[in-house]
C-alpha cells in the first residue's frame, strides 16, 4: 500500500509558518503532522506532495522518500492536515481498493486513486493543488475526525497530541538518560527520557496532570520545572529555572528559557532569556531576545482576532499569542500584543508594540518599518544556520528569493518602503 501526504488550498491559513515548509511538516505535539500520519497507518509506502515553490526543499527535507511524482501504483491521498486517528488508519488499511474518500464539511481527508486513474491527476501530482471536481464520481465517507486550519488549532491540540504520543512511544521508550541528585520526578510512570539526555540537579518533571516526553541528547539545566503535557525534543537545552507549562512542544535543537505556556517551537530556534511565550507557535531558526514577551490574553477577555491572508480572522478563543515565521528576531525587552503575526526573516525592535501584522523581509520598530534587503537576509541566515552545523542548499535560498519577491506587495500595502 502507497499513500502520498499532500497540501491543499488552505495551506494560506498557516503562513507565515508554511511559507518554508509543507504543513504537514508542522508539528503538534512530539511529531509533525506527517510523523502523526504514518504512525496511523503503519506498514504503508510513503510519498509527499508539495507545492511548486515548495518540491526541492521538501525533497531535501524528505530524503529517500518521492515527492511530486506521478505514482505507477494504486495510492490514497491523504490531506497533511488532518489530525490523524484509528479511524483514519483503519479505514485506509481495510479499503485498499475502493473508490471511496474520507470528507469532513465536503473537505477531502484521504482518497484512493487507482494507478489507472492517476495520470489524471498528473498536474496535482506535479505540484498544483488538488481539484476536488475530479474526485466527483467518488462515494462519499463522513470522518470521525477533523482537519487542521489554523496555527492556533495547532497549539490548542498539543496538550492531547502529546498524550497519544506518550500512549505510542511508551512501549519502546523508557527513562534512559542521566538523572542527576535532586531530581523531582512527579508520577514517574508519565515520563519519559530519551538516551543520551542528561537532567541536571534540582529539576522538577512533573506529570501528575500529564505526560511528559523528553527527546535524546537533551539537557535540562538545574531547576527547570516543566509541567506536563508537555514534550522537549532532541539535542535542545532547557536552561537554568526555565519555567515550561502545559501544552508546550519544545522542537528539536532548541535553546528555551524563561517562562513558555503552551505554546509550540519548531525546530533550531531560541528563546533562551526570561520573558513570557504564551499560545504562540514559532517556527525554526527564530531567536526571542531578552525579556521578550507576549500578550494572549485581551484585557477585555474577547476573541482574539488574527490577521491570515490579508484578512482578520476571528480564532474564537480567548488565548492566542504570537505566530513567527522562520529567521526572525526580536530584541531586548519587545513586547508582542495579543495575536500578532510576524513574517519570515524580519528583526523586530524597539520600545512600544510592534504591529499586529509585520510582513516578511521587514526590518525595525513600531512606526519606523522597513524592507529587509534580500542578501542582507540570506547572508545573515546562512551564518545562523552555519553555527548549528547546517549549510543553506541552493533549493533554499532559491525558496527565500522566491518568497521575498512574493510579499513584496505585503510590505508595500503596510508602507514598509526603504
Amino acid at each position: 500500500m502507497r499513500i502520498c501526504i499532500f497540501e491543499d488550498r488552505h495551506v494560506e491559513n498557516f503562513l507565515p509558518l508554511a511559507a518554508t515548509r509543507p504543513v504537514y511538516d508542522l508539528r503538534c505535539g512530539f511529531q509533525s503532522l506527517a510523523e502523526n500520519i504514518i504512525r496511523h497507518i503503519p506498514r504503508a509506502k510513503v510519498s509527499f506532495h508539495a507545492r511548486k515553490e515548495l518540491q526541492e526543499v521538501a525533497r531535501e527535507g524528505h530524503a529517500g522518500f518521492s515527492v511530486n511524482e506521478l505514482p505507477d501504483e494504486d495510492v490514497w491521498l491523504i490531506n497533511g492536515r488532518v489530525a490523524a486517528n484509528e479511524s483514519l488508519g483503519t479505514f485506509v488499511q481495510k479499503n485498499p481498493d475502493a473508490k471511496k474518500m474520507l470528507v469532513v464539511n465536503d473537505e477531502v481527508v484521504a482518497a484512493h486513486v487507482h494507478r489507472d486513474e492517476a495520470a489524471h491527476l498528473a498536474a496535482f501530482f506535479a505540484g498544483e493543488f488538488l481539484d476536488s471536481a475530479q474526485l466527483a464520481s467518488y462515494s462519499t465517507v463522513p470522518y470521525a475526525g477533523s482537519l487542521y486550519h489554523y496555527p492556533w488549532e495547532l497549539v490548542d491540540a498539543t496538550s492531547e497530541s502529546i498524550l497519544r504520543d506518550f500512549a505510542a512511544l511508551k512501549s519502546v521508550r523508557k527513562i534512559a538518560g542521566k538523572i542527576g541528585s535532586g531530581v523531582h520526578l512527579l508520577e514517574k510512570k508519565n515520563i519519559l527520557i530519551g538516551k543520551g539526555s542528561v537532567v541536571k540537579p534540582g529539576v522538577v518533571l512533573d506529570a501528575e496532570e500529564g505526560p511528559i516526553i523528553i527527546g535524546s541528547d537533551v539537557t535540562i539545566l538545574p531547576n527547570a520545572v516543566i509541567i506536563g503535557p508537555a514534550c522537549v525534543g532532541d539535542h535542545s537545552i532547557v536552561k537554568i529555572g526555565a519555567k515550561i507549562y502545559h501544552g508546550t512542544s519544545i522542537g528539536p535543537w532548541c535553546k528555551v528559557g524563561g517562562e513558555v505556556e503552551g505554546s509550540v517551537i519548531q525546530s533550531y530556534s531560541n528563546k533562551q532569556h526570561d520573558g513570557f511565550l504564551g499560545h504562540s507557535y514559532l517556527g525554526s531558526w527564530v531567536n526571542l531576545g531578552a525579556d521578550t514577551n507576549t500578550s494572549d490574553l485581551k484585557n477585555t477577555y474577547g476573541n482574539v482576532h488574527v490577521r491570515i491572508s490579508g484578512k482578520m480572522v476571528d480564532t474564537g478563543r480567548q488565548f492566542v499569542g504570537l505566530t513567527m515565521g522562520d529567521h526572525s528576531k526580536s530584541g531586548i525587552n519587545v513586547m508582542f500584543d495579543t495575536g500578532t503575526v510576524v513574517g519570515v526573516s524580519c528583526n523586530v525592535y524597539g520600545a512600544g508594540l510592534p504591529p499586529k501584522f509585520v510582513p516578511s523581509f521587514s526590518w525595525g520598530e513600531s512606526g519606523a518599518f522597513e524592507p529587509y534587503d534580500l542578501e542582507k537576509s540570506i547572508l545573515t541566515a546562512r551564518k545562523v544556520m552555519k553555527r548549528r552545523s547546517v549549510e543553506m542548499s541552493q533549493a533554499y535560498e532559491k525558496l527565500m528569493t522566491q518568497l521575498h519577491a512574493a510579499t513584496e506587495h505585503e510590505r508595500t500595502s503596510l508602507g514598509v518602503t526603504a
